[in-house]
């Protein structure tokens, strides 16, 4: 298998490194990194699809926006089209229709609005966050999260409970339908409660584990302690569902990072030099 390191959306907060801890100005930068993954017998596989072209072309429509102005000014979203998955995919030669499965770490706005540009693809996600990202929305961040009009148009969904085969001391799921065992969901509960990382074997036989957003911080992992920056500190406070869930799972993905390193490359979705570093095939 094949992957390629796609980034498929920009935010740039006010405060600069006080969010990605490296900006010389007052814009940070956050990535929406998403992969795509290109197999011998299943066809192309996403991992997430950042914004897609609706949230572009009409992010503001209402009565139910694609993104709400809350988030978009408190993220300083960058919307262009140059950067939804589908026309990176296509730039690369392929068509929507060769995108057969995507699988979702979560159905949050930044990362669930693109899969209206490929109608044809099973969309994987866990039971419990399609349950509240399609259920009813209580409170202000629920409400923002969860966007109904990127995801009324989805027809081909596959759910998944939270139990599995073990992985790295980790559940995972496995069996997922049309996919091979080398691509299998590992659910990492707390950021939402549905929320799980995406664990790709590569041909090498390394774990690639894209960890979606139970971490946004480089320095989350790899080192003893937990380094991040205020921004996304504060941020990840005010989108978890539950704080304990989350930092445990944090410091459970912090030890596989140090301890089975050899093994395993964990990613997040947000650190966008831990995006350049994969992009280049370069180590974290």
């Amino acid at each position: 298998m094949h992957i390629h390191h796609l980034n498929c959306g920009t935010d740039c907060p006010l405060g600069g490194a006080l969010f990605d801890g490296r900006s010389k100005g007052p814009l940070g930068q956050i990535v929406c990194h998403c992969l795509l993954i290109e197999t011998d017998a299943h066809g192309l596989v996403l991992v997430d699809t950042g914004y897609g072209l609706r949230d572009v072309a009409h992010p503001h429509r209402h009565p139910e926006p694609r993104i709400t102005w809350p988030w978009r000014l408190m993220l300083n979203i960058r919307l262009h089209e140059r950067d939804t998955a589908i026309r990176q995919i296509e730039a690369l030669g392929y068509r929507a229709g060769d995108v057969r499965h995507i699988v979702a770490t979560h159905l949050d706005f930044d990362h669930a609005g693109g899969l209206e540009d490929f109608p044809n693809a099973v969309v994987h996600v866990m039971q419990r966050e399609y349950d509240d990202a399609t259920g009813p929305r209580t409170g202000i961040v629920a409400r923002n999260r969860w966007r109904p009009r990127q995801l009324d148009d989805i027809a081909g969904w596959r759910t998944y409970g939270a139990r599995g085969e073990p992985w790295f001391g980790f559940d995972a799921v496995r069996d997922l339908d049309g996919l091979p065992p080398d691509i299998l969901m590992v659910p990492l509960p707390g950021h939402t409660w549905g929320h799980a990382g995406v664990a790709i074997r590569r041909d090498d036989g390394r774990w690639l584990l894209h960890a979606g957003d139970a971490y946004f911080y480089r320095g989350e992992m790899r080192r003893a302690r937990r380094h991040c920056t205020p921004g996304l500190r504060a941020y990840q406070r005010l989108m978890e569902v539950d704080a304990t869930s989350r930092l445990t799972n944090q410091e459970r993905l912090r030890t596989l990072s140090i301890e089975r390193r050899q093994d395993v490359t964990v990613t997040c979705t947000h650190d966008p030099v831990e995006f350049e570093r994969c992009r280049a095939g370069m180590p974290l």
